[in-house]
This record gives C-alpha cells, sequence and structure tokens, in this order.
C-alpha cells in the first residue's frame, strides 16, 4: 500500500491523540500536525483542572458516555505506560439541600447505566468519613474518578507521533484548506501542504477551521471562562479527592468545586461566564474578532436572554473572592476567601446552535477527505484516546 499522508490541524491533546492512533495502525503513513501557537496544548488542554472524568454525568449512549468510558480506560494504561503522574483520589458529588434529591436520583440513574466503576450512594456520615470535612445530606462517590497530568499526556503523544516518523509544526496557523485532485491542500503561513486526509481538531477556533473546509456556519463557538482560585496554606490538605456540587441539567457546566492536583495542590472552581476572547487569558481580555463573532450569531442572543440571571451570578464571583467562595463554602464551610488567593483561568470552547441550545455531545463531522471535530467539550481530555479511536475508524472507512 502506497503512503498517504494525513493532516492534523491542532496541536492539543485530541488532535495529537489522532495522530498516535494513526501512527499506530497505519505505521506506513505519515502524520503531520499543524499547530497555531508556539507550543503544543496551549489552550483548552493547558488549562484545564487535570481530572480524569468516570463517566457519571453523561447521556447513556451518548459518545460522550461512550468515549469517557473506553478513555478513562485508555488513558490509565498510557499513563502507566509512558510514566506520568495518574492518582485515583476519587470524587464525591454532594447534595446539600432537599431540594437537590431529585436531580441526584437522576444522577445516579444515569451514573449507574454508564457503568461508573465502584460506584456509592452514602449519607452524611459517609461523607464526613471519606472526606472529614465536607458537608451534606447524599453523595455519589466515584473511586474510580482520578487527576493526571495532561501536559505531560500531550507531550508524550507528540514523542510518539514523532517517534514513528511523523512531523508536528508549531506556529503554524492554517489560513486556507481546498481540495484538489483527491488530495487536500493546506495554507499555512507561506508553505502548502498536501495531504490525503485532513483532520480538524482545532478547538476554540474548531468552527472557523472548519468553514475553511467548506463546513456549516453552525455550531458556533461561544468562548467561556473559567476562573480557579488556589487554596493557602494548611487548609490544601482539608480536601483529599475531589468535591462537586449536583450538577444543574440545563448547563454543560458541572459548578464550581475542588480539586485536587497532581502536584499536591487545591483548586476551587472553575466558574463559568462568557469571554470576550478564545486566547487572551489575562483578566479584562477582548480579541475584537472573537467577540464580533459571538455578538453576530443569533444563537448566542437566544441563549443569553434566556439565561441573563445566571451570568450576572457568575460575573458577581468574577469581582469578589467573597462571592466566588458563597456558594463552595456549601460544601466545605471550613475554606473560604480568606484562605484562597487567584490562581489560573481556562476558557472552554462550548458550541452553541442557531436555536441558543449548548451542543452537549461530541460532534464530528466527515465529507470529501476532511475530518472535523466540531465539539469536544469535557470529558474530551479524558476521552481523547478513545475519540482518537472513533475518528480513525471512520477514517479507515474512507480509505
Amino acid at each position: 500500500m502506497s503512503q498517504r499522508t494525513i493532516g492534523i490541524v491542532g496541536g492539543g491533546i485530541v488532535g495529537l491523540a489522532v495522530g498516535r492512533e494513526i501512527a499506530r495502525r497505519h505505521p506506513d503513513d505519515r502524520v503531520v500536525v499543524l499547530e497555531k501557537e508556539d507550543r503544543l496544548g496551549a489552550h483548552q488542554t493547558g488549562h484545564n483542572s487535570g481530572v480524569v472524568h468516570a463517566g457519571i454525568y453523561y447521556r447513556p449512549g451518548s459518545l460522550k458516555a461512550r468515549l469517557c468510558t473506553r478513555g478513562r480506560s485508555l488513558l490509565k494504561e498510557f499513563c502507566a505506560e509512558h510514566g506520568i503522574a495518574y492518582d485515583e483520589c476519587g470524587k464525591l458529588v454532594v447534595a446539600v439541600d432537599p431540594s437537590e434529591m431529585g436531580r441526584f436520583d437522576a444522577l445516579e440513574k444515569t451514573a449507574r447505566e454508564n457503568g461508573v466503576p465502584g460506584l456509592t450512594r452514602v449519607d452524611a456520615a459517609g461523607i464526613a468519613e471519606l472526606e472529614p470535612y465536607a458537608t451534606g445530606i447524599a453523595a455519589l462517590h466515584s473511586p474510580a474518578t482520578a487527576i493526571t497530568d495532561y501536559g505531560g499526556v500531550t507531550r508524550a503523544l507528540a514523542d510518539d507521533i514523532v517517534a514513528a516518523g511523523g512531523t508536528v509544526h508549531l506556529s503554524t496557523e492554517v489560513t486556507g484548506i481546498a481540495r484538489r485532485a483527491g488530495a487536500v491542500s493546506v495554507t499555512a503561513g507561506s508553505q502548502t501542504h498536501r495531504v490525503d486526509r485532513l483532520v480538524i481538531c482545532a478547538g476554540l477556533q474548531s468552527d472557523r477551521v472548519s468553514r475553511l473546509a467548506g463546513g456549516a456556519a453552525g455550531p458556533r463557538i461561544v468562548p467561556f471562562r473559567g476562573e480557579y482560585m488556589a487554596v493557602v496554606g494548611a487548609k490544601r490538605e482539608y480536601v483529599r479527592g475531589m468535591i462537586y456540587p449536583v450538577p444543574d441539567p440545563r448547563y454543560p457546566f458541572l459548578g464550581v468545586h475542588f480539586t485536587r492536583r497532581v502536584t499536591g495542590e487545591l483548586e476551587v472552581g472553575p466558574n463559568a461566564f462568557l469571554a470576550l476572547s478564545r486566547q487572551r487569558y489575562g483578566r479584562v481580555s477582548i480579541t475584537p474578532r472573537d467577540l464580533g463573532d459571538t455578538l453576530a450569531w443569533p444563537g448566542f442572543w437566544r441563549f443569553a436572554g434566556e439565561h441573563w440571571q445566571t451570568g450576572i451570578t457568575e460575573v458577581r464571583g468574577v469581582l469578589s473572592k467573597r462571592a466566588y467562595m458563597k456558594d463552595a463554602r456549601r460544601y466545605v464551610p471550613a475554606i473560604g476567601a480568606a484562605d484562597v488567593r487567584r490562581s489560573g483561568l481556562g476558557l472552554r470552547a462550548q458550541a452553541v446552535d442557531r436555536d441558543g441550545s449548548l451542543v452537549d455531545d461530541f460532534v464530528i463531522d466527515q465529507r470529501d477527505g476532511v475530518t472535523a471535530v466540531r465539539n469536544a467539550p469535557s470529558p474530551a481530555a479524558t476521552s481523547s484516546l478513545a475519540i482518537a479511536e472513533h475518528v480513525v475508524d471512520r477514517l479507515e472507512l474512507g480509505r
């Protein structure tokens, strides 16, 4: 079989996982990764909470549910093989008020249908036994939920691609995509790359790059910012694993929570509010083009019109540490505003349909030699190796 060249747009964890999977299955093919930043994992991969999800939240039978379960297993094996930190410190999803119990019961049903390993339901005494400083009336305990170093995973994936004969180009922004006589021509700066197949894993830029290849206008990426607080001093030891609220099913965000890092740090967050830039991480960051694209999308205004009150609540947390920690203290009362400092922040690429609905599941389009990952929010990092299997399966069907 003649050698094919497979292009990958995006040097985050999903794009590199796809490149590695191609190299593993088809060692005669050549993988070329094109990343617009000067480093790998510069955006969502490098700014997430490090959590390896066990599949509690996702609609049974959805891509998220299936690929999260498979991906967690593959990721655990990958970390062991490459000497990357992986700690199954476990997670509690805690109900603190009787009004939450309907959502709590529904969440337990979902988690059990998804086969979350070792899942147990505990009462207030069980919560105190697992997390002595936490409070609540009931919780789901997921002992298989873990934390890892996704930056280390990303670098190891790139190393595997290069070791297999592939190339990774940094500071290489794709500005044009055209189909030419059974191949795909990809323009990046002054260079043109001819590839036999192209896979777009562009994260925060996924809608724009997909449109370069003739993809549909929607869904559109609307970026959301999430800020973290870091717990300081001795109170960093007040949480052993992770403590999460019962999520609001209207949103794909999981609410402010306590998360340990493999470095030993304890973080609170993230919150979720509209970002004015897809690529800048300052406290006040605006990119006119990004803001313009958001405001021009009808789906954003429909979403904002329905959820503006929640947006105001999130902004209060941005302006005030005390307001930020108000909800967090419902779960760990001993940690307050005086015990935290502002830490990092991340940007989430949330796909929004024209009708204003937030796209919940992974979305992967394929046509004419181009496969585009249009929506890959959390648990994309957990699922990355399984997403790669899924994408490469589809590529093989189109050989």
